[in-house]
């Protein structure tokens, strides 16, 4: 049987979010969604494999009206509220058998608000973005909305004259009277929040040249300044290649919404800015750079808890300050001494390795990650530094990481002990000297 607590993950930082008692192989979700009215409508096909008798199982849900909700093919009775969609089904499913629910549901989509605002599904001038992390994709599918990966089939209706980019490969795009339905396929293993949906009235460009479909989505009237700030995307994708390993999906999409964010966003081999980020000067050429570092941090690598997030934020500005130097600015080695110094100037505050979930994305996880990975490189030298970072993103592609992991792998490209350097840069709220 569910025992208490099945509507809870073990996530130390998010536990309301995620459920227990069983593992989620595969969503299949049909959406249509009306944009002048912000309507959306979904069915949602989750197939499942269940870790322990259920006789219940919940699922996260944000503000939607659910009509029907089936397991097995077999109506099953249900309650949602708070965030939870919970599903007692006719027989329980017993431990280790696959099953599928089907949840039809509809309304109008919101965003999640929490400690770092709303997070999800949001409203455009003209159109949709979602960017979920940490836990907005219950704004718009129902999800075990935790950090472990299923793949995805995604069919999204919308207006004809809207371009729909969701995160994974376009399959199929069938146009009908005013409305066109695309349908994307994510079979690279995937955390819900790393799904995204983008909708607005978009040219479709090439990105960049090269053995990588890079591709890019942008209001027609950025063209020219799109081409001149991303024209070094080919190069960054090579260097980054060179550095990381191999580049860990089919394809990486780029959109530029006709709106103005405060910061750029990834999603599963995708990554999203606002017009404010072009300015045809490549002002923001370093956020280019981060975002599709995450691809390979964060996204290919995902973390087993949101507590190692230095991880994802550390490794993606630290290829910022690599990208600088491959491209003839201040040298990796420049830019970790001016950040030094500007933390130095700054309160110690938070413990890298545990920063506490109101400060997940406190700037200083970002640079002493990156600071981190810098003294690293110095102890142990270049050669055996990214031939530890190739070895960690090809062991660990498509999967859960943790910070103790990266620790044990780092330990075994070094001659020496390393426990003094992690516990200086990460267990210790002093700043230690570069």
């Amino acid at each position: 049987m569910t025992p208490p607590g099945a509507d809870h993950s073990t996530d130390s930082y998010l536990p309301r979010n995620g459920n227990g008692g069983y593992r989620v192989l595969h969503y299949d979700l049909e959406l249509d969604y009306r944009v002048v009215s912000n309507r959306l409508a979904g069915r949602a096909n989750i197939t499942a494999q269940a870790g322990q008798t259920l006789s219940r199982f919940s699922l996260d849900l944000g503000q939607f009206r659910v009509s029907e909700v089936r397991v097995d093919g077999r109506r099953a009775t249900f309650t949602h509220r708070a965030g939870k969609l919970r599903i007692k089904p006719e027989k329980a499913i017993p431990y280790g058998a696959t099953f599928k629910t089907e949840v039809r549901y509809g309304g109008t989509p919101v965003p999640i608000s929490g400690p770092w605002g709303d997070i999800g599904w949001d409203e455009l001038t003209d159109g949709v973005l979602v960017a979920s992390q940490p836990n907005g994709a219950p704004s718009w599918f129902p999800c075990n909305d935790r950090l472990e990966k299923a793949t995805f089939l995604v069919k999204l209706t919308a207006a004809t004259p809207y371009t729909v980019l969701v995160t994974g490969d376009l399959v199929a795009r069938r146009r009908g009277a005013g409305a066109t339905t695309w349908t994307y396929e994510r079979n690279e293993p995937t955390a819900p929040y790393l799904m995204s949906v983008q909708i607005g009235r978009y040219e479709q460009v090439e990105l960049a040249m090269g053995g990588i479909t890079q591709r890019a989505a942008i209001p027609p009237r950025l063209r020219t300044v799109f081409r001149h700030d991303f024209g070094r995307h080919a190069q960054i994708m090579s260097t980054f290649e060179r550095l990381f390993g191999p580049y860990p999906f089919r394809e990486y999409v780029v959109v530029v919404a006709d709106d103005d964010l405060d910061d750029p966003v990834e999603a599963q081999g995708m990554a999203v800015f606002g017009r404010n980020h072009l300015d045809g000067r490549r002002t923001h050429e370093r956020l280019v750079a981060h975002e599709l570092a995450h691809q390979w941090f964060g996204n290919s690598l995902t973390v087993a808890d949101w507590r190692h997030i230095w991880l994802n934020e550390g490794f993606a500005t630290y290829a910022e300050w690599l990208w600088s130097e491959a491209s003839g600015g201040p040298s990796a080695r420049a830019c970790a001494i001016n950040w030094h110094g500007r933390l130095r100037a700054q309160p110690a505050h938070l413990t890298v390795a545990n920063p506490g979930v109101g400060r997940m994305f406190d700037p200083a996880v970002y640079k002493r990650g990156a600071l981190t990975l810098h003294a690293l490189r110095d102890r142990i030298g270049d050669e055996p530094f990214f031939g530890l970072v190739r070895a960690w993103t090809g062991e660990h592609r498509h999967s859960t990481v943790t910070g103790g992991q990266f620790r044990a792998e780092a330990q075994r490209w070094s001659a020496t002990p390393l426990d003094d350097l992690f516990t200086a840069w990460l267990d210790r709220t002093a700043l230690p000297p570069l």
